[in-house]
């Protein structure tokens, strides 16, 4: 998904956005609720597939016959293909326009572009770990990734107070 041209007609892509470990965690709590509908999403793309090759095989060159007794189901299954298809790829989309990149949907892990020592870095998240407290590289990955806290003295991402 990184990688990906974000600009259209020969225009410059901005910038993506750039996060604090505070703004970063208030977004995560969205992308809780977020990212198990993205995964529905997926699963069910898998199944809509599955049902459409298992229609192409039944049916052969039969499938697009105006008489096939499947049309109806089969042009249904396609039309909900593209539907959810396409709300995913806007999600996506959406997502790195925030300056947020999916990195894997299965294990819901996420990195928001920042900044720490004047280098442009990623603070990452994982599903299931209570708030960001690592970051990586731009050309790093989650293996590569170190604790927040190792630095306290990186501005843009020093953890803000608790909150009691």
């Amino acid at each position: 998904m990184a990688g990906q041209s974000r600009s259209g007609g020969g225009r410059k892509a901005a910038p993506p956005r750039l996060w604090t470990v505070a703004e970063a965690n208030a977004r995560v709590e969205q992308l809780r609720e977020l990212l198990p509908q993205m995964r529905a999403w997926v699963v069910r793309l898998s199944k809509v597939h599955d049902e459409l090759a298992r229609l192409q095989q039944f049916w052969g060159r039969e499938s697009d016959a105006n008489d096939n007794p499947d049309r109806e189901l089969k042009l249904r299954l396609e039309d909900e293909w593209k539907r959810l298809g396409q709300r995913l790829e806007q999600q996506v989309l959406e997502l790195q326009a925030e300056g947020i990149e999916l990195k894997d949907l299965e294990s819901g892990l996420v990195d928001f572009y920042s900044r720490r020592e004047g280098e442009v870095v990623f603070l990452c998240w994982q599903r299931g770990e209570s708030e960001v407290g690592h970051w990586h590289s731009l050309t790093g990955s989650y293996r590569s990734r170190r604790p927040i806290d190792a630095d306290p003295h990186s501005s843009s991402t020093a953890r803000a107070p608790r909150r009691l």
